[in-house]
């Protein structure tokens, strides 16, 4: 699904992801900040955009972590909604569901299925997948200069495994999605990995 020109009845799916986000988010922060998670996804919407993307994959970007931070339940209703190649990159960027209980599988065996999933899924996935990860990284390289290594405390692995996964994440996406996209997510990822040694 293409973008149509200003004013096109297309724009509405757009507004409609955009108001579901705000309802499954908007009560959500960044992990040990003040800062609203809205602002993460529309980052990776426009990202998405920047980079690309179709309307579909930037309704995707708006809402690839509706199924992973607010519930399984939520899928069927973006099929619905916005249709089964939207509900596909959503699903394929959800590296674990919580349990009824709140509780996730353990980091590394979590992280290891994302990375071989991600060696699997299409390239319209890839492109949504590595905005989110290109913002993530930016973000962290941001907060590591603003509050020094105590932004690793954020992060459930701490500092060595929150690296090796940027390292192996933006190594995969290099391989599968040579190109502009890639090639910035492995220069953000070196400068985190740089300036995290000499923090």
């Amino acid at each position: 699904m293409a973008f149509d020109r200003p004013g096109a009845r297309q724009q509405a799916p757009l507004t409609q992801a955009f108001s579901l986000a705000a309802k499954l988010h908007g009560a959500q922060f960044r992990k040990g900040t003040t800062v609203p998670y809205l602002s993460h996804l529309l980052s990776v919407a426009a990202l998405v955009m920047e980079y690309g993307g179709d309307q579909e994959q930037t309704i995707a970007a708006l809402l690839h972590d509706a199924v992973e931070d607010c519930g399984a339940e939520h899928l069927p209703v973006i099929r619905h909604c916005f249709g089964a190649r939207v509900a596909r990159i959503v699903n394929d960027c959800t590296d674990a569901v919580a349990s009824p209980s709140g509780r996730k599988a353990d980091w590394k065996p979590r992280k290891l299925a994302y990375l071989g999933r991600l060696a699997q899924v299409e390239p319209d996935t890839l492109l949504v997948s590595g905005c989110d990860k290109l913002h993530n990284a930016r973000s962290t390289v941001r907060d590591l200069r603003h509050v020094g290594p105590a932004v690793f405390a954020r992060f459930t692995a701490g500092k060595e495994e929150t690296l090796w996964y940027y390292r192996e994440v933006s190594g995969i996406f290099l391989e599968r999605l040579p190109g502009p996209l890639s090639n910035e997510l492995a220069r953000t990822v070196s400068t985190l990995v740089r300036e995290a040694a000499a923090a």
